[in-house]
């Protein structure tokens, strides 16, 4: 194995794959490199002297400046680095692609449900939604009165029976015997068999909004919410309203019928406000959603050929070696997606900063190239308005574990998009438009980008972590796969697929990628479950449009 590598032949640092101690020996373009101090695995070490100001370069481009002079073989901190990129202009360059060999996959194929417009879902699920946080206990109580009735389990992998301890300290249990009491359940104990068997779960969308913000919050949100109602991983919904909310029931149908014009999945819209009492709202509600998974039982998982699959790519809690091994295998499972035809789109906006002239002459077109420029622009002004920018984006333990400036960070994330000509910028709550890779304008905040990306159709998030996130959504399956082997072997109960074996030598990332592929083939199939759905991780949180990183 390796001990350091050079990403890119531009780069003037390299990347520690092992823990180098203090006078290691490295060889690199034929020279050798003696480090001056102890360098952990994922940290950078420069490979040639860099003076105060004098550029830092990875992955082929500027990703920092030296705030003092950096001898050859030190290690690059927060305090010897201050975040730098390059600037960007037009779309400056037409864009040439060789696709993948995908010749092993033309054959293949996934079982999902089709509906009416032609996407096919990955999952059919029921969705229960306040227009407004007043609404938020409304839903519990409407789907504890569904999960346990309608044989779902509850929404985790596994329940704690408190029951269990009052029982031995009801029989006089020591401290110790509590302590050692067996009280998890797994989700097979929890649940009987499923009464509506094409449904695959009762999920809600619990949120904070849809009054006493602003009118673009509550305008966004609504979006947001017609485009859940509308994926193709939802068979139908019960949405609950107060009445005198900012966000309105008419303001909802208008988006519907503004995204899908001939929307036919039974629906449930239900005001409070209007009814006599909150039991009737509330067995009113039970009665309808009832009748509604009863007509959404009645699809069926079909064949449908893998250009009906459309990938979020996400990464959280990455490490210094997400932008080597993870994503660029996501990358290239991306690669082979749309090469077969399907759909993959590329989020965090904050996290393309310092790659965007690369992404720009991916464009196929200058419109295309101009929207992804403008939202850019756009964001990063907002972002300074407030003191702040994307300099501030990577957190304590991005930057412990080697992600000291955001440019370093975006440069390894901005992999996960393989790659492929960028077909469409989307701004949020747009729907994917078509095939090919397609950039989405959201946070770099993990939760509000995988809301964003299930919102704009991705029907399977995969999610790279080298921190170890536990999160997912509620709609579209999650796989996660860690960047490095001790995490997988740490977590085993959060990550689906391994990436370290990239790390290790064991694996390449095409070899990763195509693993990946077949898993999201697998998921999508419902053979498969992935360990964020398993865990019940149906985190949904909506971009407020001011601010956040």
């Amino acid at each position: 194995m390796n001990r350091t590598l050079q990403i890119h032949p531009r780069d003037n640092v390299l990347v520690a794959l092992d823990d180098l101690e203090n006078g290691a020996e490295i060889h690199w373009n034929g020279r050798k490199v003696k480090t001056v101090e102890r360098i952990p695995a994922k940290q950078k070490l420069a490979v040639e002297d860099i003076p105060k100001g004098g550029p830092l370069y990875m992955y082929g481009v500027l990703v920092g400046r030296a705030t003092e002079d950096i001898p050859r073989g030190a290690r690059l901190r927060t305090g010897n680095v201050v975040h730098a990129t390059e600037a960007y202009s037009d779309k400056s360059d037409s864009y040439t692609w060789t696709p993948p060999d995908v010749s092993a996959w033309q054959s293949r194929s996934f079982r999902g449900f089709h509906r009416s417009d032609g996407r096919v879902g990955t999952a059919n699920y029921w969705l229960i939604i306040p227009l407004v946080f007043c609404e938020n206990r409304n839903v519990e109580v409407i789907r504890e009165a569904l999960l346990e009735e309608l044989g779902y389990p509850r929404p985790s992998s596994f329940a704690v029976n408190t029951r269990r301890l009052v029982e031995l300290y009801q029989q006089g249990a020591e401290t110790a015997d509590l302590l050692e009491a067996d009280i998890v359940q797994s989700a097979e104990e929890q649940s009987g068999r499923r009464l509506f068997e094409n449904i695959d779960g009762i999920k809600t969308l619990d949120h904070e909004g849809g009054c006493g913000g602003t009118r673009e919050d509550a305008d966004s949100l609504i979006r947001l919410l017609a485009a859940y109602i509308d994926h193709p991983n939802v068979g139908g919904a019960t949405v609950l309203s107060l009445g005198c909310q900012h966000a309105q029931i008419a303001m909802l149908r208008k988006a519907l019928r503004e995204r899908h014009p001939d929307f036919d999945k039974p629906l449930v819209i239900l005001e409070q406000q209007q009814s006599p009492s909150e039991r009737e709202f509330i067995a009113e509600a039970v009665k309808r959603s009832f009748v509604g998974l009863i007509e959404a039982n009645r699809n069926q998982r079909r064949e449908a050929s893998l250009s009906k699959l459309c990938i979020g790519l996400e990464c959280g809690g990455s490490d210094g070696f997400s932008g080597i091994s993870a994503n660029p295998a996501l990358g290239h499972a991306s690669d082979l997606l749309v090469a077969l035809g399907g759909c993959a789109i590329l989020s965090e906006f904050p996290e393309l900063n310092g790659v965007e002239q690369e992404l720009l002459n991916r464009c196929v077109d200058k419109a295309t190239a101009d929207k992804f420029a403008h939202l850019m622009e756009t964001y990063a002004r907002r972002a300074e308005a407030v003191g702040s920018g994307f300099a501030y984006n990577p957190s304590p333990g991005n930057i412990r574990d080697g992600l000291i400036t955001d440019a370093i960070k975006s440069a390894g994330a901005a992999r996960k998009g393989g790659t492929s000509p960028i077909t469409s910028v989307l701004d949020y709550t747009e729907p994917a438009a078509g095939q090919g890779l397609q950039l989405l304008c959201t946070p770099g905040n993990d939760v509000e980008s995988t809301t964003g990306l299930a919102g704009s159709g991705a029907n399977i998030i995969v999610f790279t972590t080298g921190l170890g996130t536990p999160t997912g959504n509620p709609v579209a399956p999650t796989i996660k796969v860690s960047t490095n082997t001790r995490l997988a072997r740490r977590m085993p109960d959060l990550i689906d697929i391994d990436a370290g074996t990239i790390i290790s030598g064991q694996d390449s990332i095409e070899s990763k990628g195509r693993e990946i592929l077949d898993y999201i083939i697998r998921v999508a199939s419902g053979e498969i479950t992935p360990r964020a759905v398993q865990l019940g991780q149906d985190d949904f949180i909506p971009w407020k449009r001011g601010i956040s990183l």
